[in-house]
């Protein structure tokens, strides 16, 4: 297999880092976004101020995006295809690409049904933020530690 090829493989493993890191900050906003447009109904139907706060949790979700990027440079980094002995080790490339990817993406997923259920709650009580995004911030990290542990095995 020549160098070019090789290096071709190594992108693909970072352009799925991005794409699956999306494609859960997609699932995530659009978790937390629909219960909090519910709420913010609920309270206008109930002659309530509704709670700007809400789009914190709606907005949560769209770090892993950029985690997902982070991840995709530096396997990026490492396709120089003047390199053989980097792009010989597209395989692992490809493989922490995706797999991170799709860590990324479970946690932005799962972090925006968590909003989900905090702007339903804060809604109704108009209390608990911080623990709100204790739990957030929780689910959050998962993404971190994918990114920073897989980036760390590209060496």
């Amino acid at each position: 297999m020549d160098l070019a090829t090789m290096a071709s493989l190594g992108k693909v493993g970072a352009t799925m880092s991005l794409f699956f890191g999306a494609v859960g900050s997609c699932l995530g906003v659009g978790a937390a976004g629909l219960a909090a447009v519910g709420s913010w109904k609920k309270c206008f139907a109930q002659n309530k101020a509704a709670p700007f706060v809400l789009v914190t949790f709606v907005g949560a979700p769209l770090s892993q995006t950029i985690y997902g990027m982070i991840l995709m440079n530096q396997i990026n980094a490492k396709c120089v295809v003047t390199d053989a002995a980097a792009v010989a080790n597209w395989p692992a490339m490809l493989g922490i690409g995706a797999l991170g990817g799709i860590a990324m993406g479970l946690s932005a997923w799962i972090q925006g049904r968590i909003g989900a259920a905090a702007a339903d709650a804060m809604a109704e009580t108009g209390k608990g933020f911080g623990n709100y995004l204790m739990a957030l911030g929780i689910i959050e990290t998962v993404a971190l530690f994918a990114m920073v542990f897989l980036g760390q095995l590209l060496g």
